[in-house]
């Protein structure tokens, strides 16, 4: 096991992530799960609200909200910083990343450098492909880059949460330095915009695997880049992977611990085979899933997962050669509440969440 920080009394936390790293808050399953990113490299300083402050990506709201409001699309938007040697001047860096089947291992990349103006256009011309809308996408073919590098983006963005600049800097910094250099050009390090989960800072995600780390510490990152020694190094800090959901995040979890690193290379998907499903509040949940919104339904949806006290969860899996086939089951069951912080705005507020543990894990083929 990595040895754990000294961590500060209660009374001495001025930043959310400290609150729940002192209370010992699990931050498995708490991963963005997504199908789809976009990561556009814009020049800081970043806003609190960058939808409506940047005039880079306010001409993209319109299509966003159509996306993910009227649409229901699982879509991520990130920008990075530009890097002295990843970047060039006058350029921009666009990526965007999408799941390639409902079982998968890691989303598939198209990686573009365009001129710095260009970037609102290459940013419209993705978001219509995605909506099946005419664009003219083909005009950035020149600009496409052969590319499989692994890029780890480590959210530094103060101006969301004072955390995520207090802890993920230091985070960021050590692993470019150290880390990047090391790979053989085979990984980019990165600054990027809020990620969500800024109570688990520093947090960083690792593309194009899509897995999210939280709470991180600098005796981690070893096993986390090079993937060395124990896995259980690891769980602590563990997010989740995007491609799952928040239950079936948790039973990821337990299966990559009896697994090992193989693990990570499987392609699997996940679903929920059964759940806490009792009382008002179910009904009022079905009720409210009626509302022909699909904002509104993933409202209700993130709101009832918070009551949810127990599910039965499957993943299935299959290796890269396909020699390999198989399905677990297990169930998660909340066993505790604990008090954590979701912001570090002063007075800080605090919340009480419930933690899951995994029980009757079994493979069963």
């Amino acid at each position: 096991m990595l040895g754990k920080q000294a961590l500060p009394s209660l009374k001495d936390c001025r930043f959310c992530s400290q609150i729940s790293k002192a209370n010992g808050e699990d931050p498995i399953g708490t991963a963005m799960t997504c199908d789809h990113w976009l990561v556009m490299e814009i020049a800081p300083p970043w806003s609190h609200n960058l939808f409506k402050a940047d005039p880079r990506i306010k001409p993209l709201v319109t299509l966003l909200k159509t996306l993910v409001i009227q649409k229901g699309v699982k879509l991520m938007i990130m920008l990075i910083a530009p890097d002295a040697e990843y970047s060039r001047p006058g350029l921009s860096r666009v990526m965007y990343y999408y799941r390639p089947a409902q079982l998968f291992s890691q989303f598939e990349k198209q990686e573009f450098v365009v001129p710095e103006t260009e970037v609102t256009a290459l940013a419209t011309a993705l978001l219509k492909q995605l909506l099946q809308q005419p664009s003219d996408l083909s005009r950035f073919q020149p600009y496409q880059q052969q590319t499989d590098t692994r890029d780890l983006m480590v959210c530094t963005h103060a101006q969301v949460d004072l955390a995520c600049g207090r802890f993920g800097t230091p985070l960021y910094r050590r692993l470019r330095k150290e880390y990047a250099p090391a790979s053989n050009g085979q990984l980019r390090v990165w600054q990027t915009s809020h990620i969500d989960g800024h109570q688990f800072a520093p947090t960083l995600v690792d593309l194009p695997e899509g897995r999210f780390w939280g709470h991180l510490e600098p005796e981690a990152l070893k096993s986390l880049v090079w993937r060395t020694g124990t896995v259980s190094n690891l769980r602590q800090f563990y997010r989740g992977w995007a491609g799952l959901g928040k239950f079936e995040q948790m039973v990821e979890r337990e299966i990559w611990m009896q697994e090992g690193w193989n693990w990570l290379s499987y392609a699997k998907s996940g679903q929920i085979l059964a759940k806490d499903q009792k009382g008002i509040k179910l009904f009022l949940y079905r009720l409210l899933l009626r509302i022909p919104s699909k904002l509104v339904q993933f409202v209700v949806k993130e709101l009832y997962q918070k009551e949810i006290k127990w599910a039965k969860v499957q993943i299935d899996f299959m290796s890269g050669d396909r020699h390999i086939v198989g399905t677990y089951e297990a169930r998660v069951e909340a066993y505790k509440q604990i008090t954590t912080a979701w912001d570090s705005s002063q007075p800080m507020k605090l919340k009480s969440v419930k933690q899951y543990q995994v029980n009757c894990i079994t493979k069963v083929v």
